[in-house]
């Protein structure tokens, strides 16, 4: 078995071949991005082996054509996190930084890891439109929020004695009675910078509408099993779904809880046997499973009832929340596998 580590970058991909039996390197080579250098990656890393894996830094922005080409063409692609790749390059004994160095880090963090312990990569479906519209209204949401902090404080120059709610100018009457005292006041440079900011809060808003609509009906397509669940709305949803980009990318449940750095750590030693919470893993899906716990733990009988027997047992609020956590994303692994269940025990 030879596993491939492959440090990308916009221009040029860098790929180290390393044995899995023993860790010698077998040979690297440097392309230029785009389907001539991936072909001739493919064809000399099929001269070296024919049982073969690739182990991609996860940075899809840069890797992502790379990794889709690989995928087409029947090549097993695994995604390694940096943060693996950077504690790899850290033990290693070469010294420096390079893209060698770094293709190297990869691979043998995946060997490191384990080849089964990794999620497989695979085709873009409907979950990375999904995770594309989640990720762009995000986008437009900060952008909201940083024109209408600037708007508030120009605001404030303008009419001291103005009392706004945060995001009141993002719905309700406020927006068109502040629009309409900025028309009628004297246009200086000010005003008519606040009247701008105004007028693209309300395009923004407009727009986040329009994908909000367009997420809800995605995701009750895709996942409408999720839409169920108590503590779970249509963003949440597609916000799980897109990050986790297929569950059964995880071979067991247990796996999406260490990739999204929700099973803890066990640090014993001698009489001391214990867990820590773990910093790792996608935060993106562990704050997501997080927000699901706290709704759930607020208007939810049962969950209400086993935070009650976890701390009855001895365990404080924190680490029941965390408990709680394992036990959701146990069962969101179980909705989310192909064919979705239709139904499964809830908590108890």
């Amino acid at each position: 078995m030879i596993v491939l580590g492959a440090d990308s970058h916009k221009r040029s991909h860098t790929i180290a071949a390393v044995s899995a039996a023993t860790g010698e390197l077998l040979g690297e080579r440097t392309v230029q991005v785009g389907a001539t250098g991936f072909a001739a990656l493919v064809g000399w890393a099929r001269e070296l082996g024919t049982e073969r894996v690739w182990a991609l830094e996860d940075c899809r922005h840069v890797s992502g054509s790379f990794e889709r080409f690989l995928i087409a063409r029947g090549e097993r692609v695994l995604r390694v996190t940096t943060k693996l790749m950077a504690d790899s390059r850290r033990r290693a004994r070469a010294r420096g930084k390079s893209d060698s160095i770094d293709a190297l880090a990869v691979a043998r963090a995946a060997l490191r890891e384990g080849l089964d312990a990794l999620p497989a990569a695979q085709l873009g479906g409907p979950e990375l439109d999904l995770r594309l519209l989640v990720d762009h209204r995000e986008s437009l949401a900060r952008q909201r929020v940083a024109l209408n902090n600037t708007l508030q404080w120009h605001l404030h120059d303008l009419w001291p004695e103005l009392r706004l709610p945060g995001s009141s100018l993002f719905h309700g009457t406020w927006g068109p009675r502040v629009a309409r005292r900025l028309a009628r006041a004297e246009q200086t440079t000010r005003v008519r910078i606040a009247r701008d900011q105004l007028r693209r809060i309300r395009e923004l808003t407009a727009a986040l509408k329009t994908l909000e609509a367009e997420i809800a009906q995605l995701v009750a397509h895709i996942a409408p099993q999720l839409l169920a669940e108590p503590g779970l709305g249509p963003l949440t949803a597609a916000k799980l779904v897109g990050e986790i980009a297929g569950a059964d990318r995880f071979a067991t449940d247990a796996k999406l809880a260490r990739a999204a750095g929700i099973a803890p750590i066990p640090v014993s030693s001698g009489k001391t046997n214990r867990h820590r919470l773990d910093r790792g893993g996608n935060r993106q899906i562990n704050a997501t499973i997080h927000r699901i716990a706290i709704t759930r733990l607020r208007c939810h009988p049962e969950t209400q009832a086993y935070i009650a027997r976890k701390r009855a047992e001895g365990k404080n609020t924190k680490e029941a929340i965390r408990c709680l956590k394992r036990h959701l994303t146990r069962r969101l692994w179980h909705l989310l596998q192909p064919p979705h269940p239709e139904t499964e025990r809830s908590i108890s």
